[in-house]
């Protein structure tokens, strides 16, 4: 299971920590990871790149395909105004908490079929937002930044893991899915993914509602539920958000909001995923039904910040 993998990256990351010690960290699980320093104005923090190469995937010259697992947040603390792990740091745990059960597997000599690139960022301090209803934790670089280097071009299809617990729109303890958003589109809920969901979780899938808002570009003064989709408006690949989500309504800069049990059970639910994406036995959209959308209603690539 992946709980002892999430209790320990909790503790390692609930202080003043640095993107180069949760690296090291990586690293010696036998883990590839890529480290680069971004700062703008007067926040910075460091983006984390790590790859588990697959029994059949293309860092092994072969063809499975390759899942992204992106862990999204502002900041895993905002300090000096708040002491301690914040709320909005549940992208960064499970992050950080599937490579590390996923490095285990490997040693075990559970291998899935497809690589796997799992990218974060680690920032102690990252600044705060007003949003309505409760403030949110804003990003240290600008978000298109993030997406740069988030978003790899190798991610055939993207897990886009956040803190969801600042809305009133979703009000369930443990996690949610969105529907699959892809090149502008908010396509229907992947079969797959609401049994994988009921299997992990052992009860009735929950799926986070979405707006077209939601799938575009931050800063164009639309409304939007928290940065979940912001990979989709980077990529062509399809994305799926995957919500830690709570009954109250909790703000991303929260401390003491971090619950062990519901990031477990993300880890858990990313893992099948991406078991299934990498051996071919689950799909996160039907590609023939894709092609008659646009066939019919044309590019949507608009909604991404694009050309129409």
């Amino acid at each position: 299971m992946a709980l002892r993998q999430v209790l320990d990256t909790l503790d390692l990351l609930d202080g003043w920590v640095t993107g180069d010690e949760v690296a090291d960290r990586l690293r010696g699980r036998g883990l590839e990871v890529e480290t680069t320093d971004v700062s703008h104005g007067s926040g910075s923090t460091t983006f984390l790149r790590v790859l588990v190469p697959g029994a059949d995937g293309r860092s092994e010259g072969s063809s499975a395909p390759t899942t992204g697992i992106i862990g999204r947040l502002g900041g895993v603390g905002a300090r000096p105004g708040a002491v301690g792990m914040v709320s909005d740091a549940d992208g960064a745990v499970a992050a950080v908490a599937a490579a590390l059960k996923l490095a285990l597997m490997r040693d075990r000599g559970d291998l899935l079929s497809g690589d796997v690139i799992i990218t974060t960022h680690i920032c102690p301090d990252a600044p705060t937002i007003p949003h309505d209803p409760v403030p949110f934790m804003g990003p240290p670089v600008p978000m298109a930044t993030m997406n740069t280097h988030e978003v790899d071009p190798r991610m055939d299809a993207v897990l886009s893991i956040d803190a969801t617990k600042g809305n009133r729109v979703l009000n369930h303890r443990g996690f949610a899915i969105t529907p699959t958003v892809k090149e502008g589109y908010i396509l229907p809920v992947a079969p797959d993914l609401l049994d994988l969901y009921e299997w992990v979780a052992g009860r009735p899938a929950r799926v986070l509602p979405l707006s077209t808002y939601d799938i575009t570009p931050y800063g164009n003064g639309l409304y939007h539920v928290n940065s979940i989709l912001q990979p989709a408006v980077a990529t062509t690949a399809p994305v799926v958000g995957i919500a830690t989500t709570a009954v109250t309504v909790v703000p991303g800069t929260a401390t003491g909001a971090n619950h062990p049990t519901d990031i477990a059970g993300v880890v858990r639910y990313c893992i099948e995923v991406a078991k299934g994406l990498g051996s071919g036995m689950l799909s996160l959209f039907d590609a023939d039904e894709f092609a008659h959308a646009v066939a019919l209603y044309g590019s949507m690539t608009r909604l991404q910040g694009g050309d129409a």
